[in-house]
């Protein structure tokens, strides 16, 4: 059964501290674009053999396959922050691959993934503000 859970501004005392979501979407420089498959593949693997706490990590493609759209799902700040620690080495050679890099982080981040985030251009951080729950 569907819920639905209004949370309208929840105060921060209620510890909303759970699971984030990260979208960043690329466009690749001309030529770039099976440079930015092979760091990704790596990533891939990287988080599939060391990172049970990513939920999800998927990359889409457009038609021309000029640009891609990267879904990442965490169990919790530890979880991202494990991420980050563990393919932090292939972000710059990504940006090299990119003319366009856009980011969001959905959830509520632990205090360090804030002060990480203050300090970064990418991504833009969107709290918890309504949440339709499947309790089945």
């Amino acid at each position: 059964m569907l819920e639905y859970v209004p949370r309208v501004n929840p105060p921060r005392s209620e510890g909303i501290v759970g699971e984030l979501m990260g979208i960043a979407r690329f466009k690749f420089k001309a030529g770039k674009r099976e440079e930015f498959e092979r760091l990704a593949a790596q990533a891939m693997e990287i988080v599939k053999a060391k990172e049970p706490g990513t939920l999800q990590y998927d990359t889409f493609m457009n038609e021309d396959m000029s640009e891609c759209v990267v879904i990442e799902r965490y169990r919790d700040s530890e979880a991202a922050l494990a991420h980050f620690e563990n393919v932090g080495h292939l972000f710059e050679p990504i940006f090299e691959t990119v003319t366009v890099v856009h980011g969001e982080l959905l959830g509520d981040p632990s205090p360090e993934i804030r002060a990480n985030l203050a300090r970064s251009d990418v991504p833009a951080l969107f709290m918890p503000y309504e949440s339709m729950e499947n309790s089945s």
